[in-house]
C-alpha cells in the first residue's frame, strides 16, 4: 500500500519545482470556473446560467490545457502550442466581449449585471496570464495584458460606456492581467533556474570523477613511462648482442627483469594508494562537497587519527560512499557525521534528513555495488553496516568496526586509550 506523499518524496527538487508550478495554474482554470461560473447560474436564471457555466467551463478547460503544453514547451518535451494560445485568446477575447455587452445592455436585473461583469473581469485576468506561460519574450508576455486592457476600453466605449468608465474597466484588467503574467514569467524562470542548478550539480560530479580518473591515468604514465621505455631499449641491445653471441646480453636481459618487477611494485603502490581512504581527508572532503552542493554537513566525535591505519581506510569508503548518496538520492538539506569510540569499537554514523523514498535503501540498486559493496569491504575486518530510514524523511548509515585488542595491536593501544577518552569527554 502506498504511503500518503510518498510519491511527491520520491520527485527530486526540480520535479517537485514543476509539479507546485504546474498546479498552482491549474488551480486558476478551476477558480475561474467555481467563482464565476457557479455563481453566475442564479442571477442569470437556469437558461442564461447555464449558457454561462458552460462557456466558463470551456474557457477554464482551455486554460488548463494551455497550462500543460506550455509547461512542457518549456521543458522541450513539445512544441509551442501556438494554435491553442491563439485558440485561448480569441475564446477570451469573445466571451468578454459578450459578457461586457450583457452588463451594459442586457436585461435590467443588477444581478445580470454583476454575474457579466464578473466574467468579463475574471475571464481578462487570467487568459492572458495564461497565455503568458507559453511566451518566451518578457516583452511581448507583458504586453498581452496590455492589448487586451486597450480592447476593453474600445469595447466599452463602443457600447455605450463614458470614457472614464471604459478607462476603469481597462485599468483593472490591465493591473490583474500583469500581476498574472508577472506570476507566470517568474514562475517559468524559476523552474528554469532550478533545473539548470541541478544539471550544474550533475555536471560537477561528473567533472569529479573524470577529474580523478585523468589524475589516476596521469600517475600511472608517470610511473610506467620511463620504466617501459628503459625496458624496450634493453631488450633491444639484449636481442642484437645475443644475435651475435656476446655474453652481455645475460646481464641486460638480468637488467630488464629487475625493471619489470620494479614496474609491478610501483603500479601496485599506486593502485594501493588510489583505492585506499585516509578517513580525515575523507571528512574534510564530505564536508566540503557538501557544503558546495548547499548541504549543512557537521562532523563531530572523536579526532580520525588516533585510530589504526586499517579502520581508517574502511570508515573512509564508509564516509566516501555516504556522501554519494546524500548528494545523488533525496533532497537533503543537513547531514551529521559522527564519530565515537565505545567499548571496543569504532561507530560511524551518518544522518541526513530528505530521503527521497521512504523504506529504500540508497546505493544499493543494480547498477552499482553501494552500500553491498561496503558490507564487504567491512566483513573482511569483522566490522558491520546498517542503514535505513530511522524517522519522517531521515536516512542513518551506521558501521560498527572492532578495535585491536592490546595483544595483537600493542602499538595501537595508547592513540586507541587517547581517542577514547577524547570520546568520553565529548559524549
Amino acid at each position: 500500500m502506498r504511503m500518503p506523499g510518498r510519491w511527491w518524496r520520491h520527485k527530486s527538487t526540480p520535479e517537485k519545482v514543476e509539479t507546485y508550478t504546474r498546479w498552482s495554474f491549474h488551480f486558476f482554470a478551476v477558480m475561474e470556473f467555481f467563482s464565476v461560473g457557479l455563481t453566475s447560474v442564479a442571477p442569470l436564471g437556469a437558461r442564461l446560467g447555464g449558457a454561462a457555466l458552460l462557456v466558463v467551463a470551456v474557457h477554464a478547460a482551455l486554460c488548463f490545457v494551455t497550462v500543460s503544453r506550455a509547461i512542457d514547451w518549456t521543458r522541450g518535451r513539445r512544441p509551442q502550442p501556438t494554435g491553442l494560445m491563439w485558440t485561448l485568446g480569441a475564446v477570451t477575447a469573445v466571451i468578454a466581449a459578450v459578457a461586457l455587452g450583457l452588463a451594459e445592455r442586457g436585461p435590467d436585473r443588477e444581478g445580470v449585471a454583476a454575474a457579466a461583469s464578473g466574467v468579463f473581469g475574471v475571464l481578462l485576468i487570467f487568459g492572458p496570464g495564461i497565455i503568458a506561460l507559453g511566451v518566451r519574450s518578457r516583452r511581448r508576455a507583458f504586453g498581452l495584458p496590455g492589448g487586451f486592457a486597450a480592447g476593453a476600453w474600445v469595447v466599452a466605449f463602443a457600447l455605450g460606456a463614458s470614457a472614464l468608465t471604459a478607462l476603469f474597466t481597462a485599468l483593472f484588467v490591465l493591473v490583474g492581467g500583469t500581476f498574472i503574467a508577472f506570476t507566470a514569467v517568474f514562475s517559468v524562470w524559476l523552474l528554469n533556474a532550478v533545473y539548470e542548478l541541478d544539471e550544474a550539480r550533475e555536471t560537477r560530479t561528473r567533472l569529479a570523477v573524470a577529474e580523478e580518473r585523468l589524475r589516476f591515468g596521469r600517475d600511472l604514465h608517470d610511473v610506467m613511462g620511463r620504466n617501459l621505455a628503459v625496458i624496450a631499449l634493453k631488450s633491444e641491445l639484449a636481442v642484437q648482442l645475443a644475435q651475435r653471441g656476446r655474453p652481455e646480453a645475460v646481464p641486460q636481459m638480468v637488467e630488464v627483469q629487475r625493471l619489470a618487477q620494479e614496474s609491478q611494485r610501483e603500479v601496485r603502490e599506486v593502485v594501493r594508494g588510489y583505492r585506499e581512504a585516509d578517513l580525515g581527508s575523507e571528512l574534510v572532503g564530505a564536508q566540503g562537497v557538501l557544503a558546495a552542493a548547499g548541504i549543512d554537513c557537521t562532523v563531530g566525535g572523536v579526532p580520525a587519527a588516533g585510530l589504526p591505519p586499517a579502520v581508517q581506510s574502511a570508515l573512509g569508503w564508509v564516509v566516501r560512499e555516504a556522501a554519494t548518496n546524500v548528494l545523488r538520492h533525496g533532497d537533503a538539506q543537513r547531514c551529521e557525521v559522527r564519530l565515537r569510540v565505545l567499548e571496543g569499537r569504532v561507530v560511524l554514523s551518518v544522518e541526513n534528513d530528505g530521503v527521497s523514498e521512504a523504506g529504500s535503501e540508497p546505493g544499493s540498486g543494480p547498477s552499482g555495488s553501494g552500500l553491498a559493496g561496503l558490507r564487504e569491504r567491512l566483513a573482511e575486518i569483522d566490522g558491520t553496516l546498517e542503514a535505513g530510514p530511522v524517522g519522517r524523511g531521515l536516512f542513518r548509515l551506521t558501521a560498527e568496526i572492532p578495535l585491536p585488542s592490546p595483544s595483537t595491536a600493542s602499538g595501537a593501544a595508547p592513540a586507541v586509550a587517547a581517542a577514547r577518552s577524547v570520546s568520553e569527554v565529548t559524549s
